[in-house]
């Protein structure tokens, strides 16, 4: 049997497809930025927060996602590229629609959030789907748009006000999710790489007392997966308590 193209993903028909699809401990991952922006204002708005989630999951979750799948369909999920396309297009459909919302019609006008709007639709659209030759789809545009992207709008739709305390909360709890959605790009490449595209591992590692063990795949691998397992805790984990903080 071929071995998965992910630690988290399955097999055995659409609700295994649907699993894959969402990658699941990433979504939740990148979700829990959006929870940290906002645990970063003053006072934090509950209808706003859950909004902002929403959106994203709807915008990172669903149509980044398919729109990785449908270039090639490396999760081998059996959605058609029709299908992916639709799914992405209403799933960033509804997250801008979400943003709107946000902006005209919940507690006054949010312009730093309808500033984001655009932005966030190009981060999908032009890394996912790899625009402009490619050009977006690089190490440094994910851990801006997928890390510190979602900690700044967390906390702009929580229409937070302008105090340096809180300012430079969130320019701290941003590039805590830059540096650590960059850990996660150093750790799921190679991981990718040796899942997907790669036959046979051999060799020798030779220790200082003299030991010589075999170089196969597991050991390539599993301290890769083994710390996305645990940063895809951590940080959901870090986001809970900054947000059990304001209780």
């Amino acid at each position: 049997m071929a071995e998965a193209p992910a630690f988290y993903a399955r097999r055995g028909g659409r609700r295994a497809d649907w699993w894959t699809l969402l990658h699941p401990p990433y979504t939740v991952w990148h979700l829990s930025y959006v929870v940290l922006g906002a645990a970063m204002a003053p006072r934090i708005d509950g209808v706003a927060l859950v909004l902002s989630v929403l959106a994203f999951f709807l915008a990172v979750g669903i149509a980044a996602h398919a729109y990785d799948e449908r270039a090639g369909h490396p999760l081998g999920t059996a959605f058609t590229d029709r299908a992916l396309m639709r799914l992405a297009t209403a799933a960033l459909a509804g997250a801008v629609l979400l943003g709107l919302f946000g902006v005209f019609w919940w507690d006054g006008t949010n312009w730093a959030l309808l500033v984001a709007i655009p932005v966030g639709a190009c981060l999908v659209v032009g890394y996912n789907a790899e625009l402009f030759h490619g050009m977006m789809h690089s190490d440094l545009v994910f851990a801006l748009g997928w890390g510190g992207f979602p900690v700044v709008v967390g906390y702009v739709a929580q229409s937070p006000g302008a105090s340096w305390r809180s300012l430079l909360a969130v320019a701290a709890a941003t590039g805590a999710g830059i540096a650590t959605t960059y850990a996660q790009r150093f750790l799921s490449t190679p991981a990718r790489q040796l899942r997907r595209r790669t036959v046979e591992v051999s060799g020798t590692m030779t220790t200082t007392e003299g030991d010589v063990l075999a170089v196969d795949r597991p050991l390539l691998l599993v301290p890769l997966e083994r710390a996305l397992r645990a940063l895809s805790c951590g940080v959901p984990l870090l986001a809970l308590a900054a947000l059990l903080a304001h209780l």
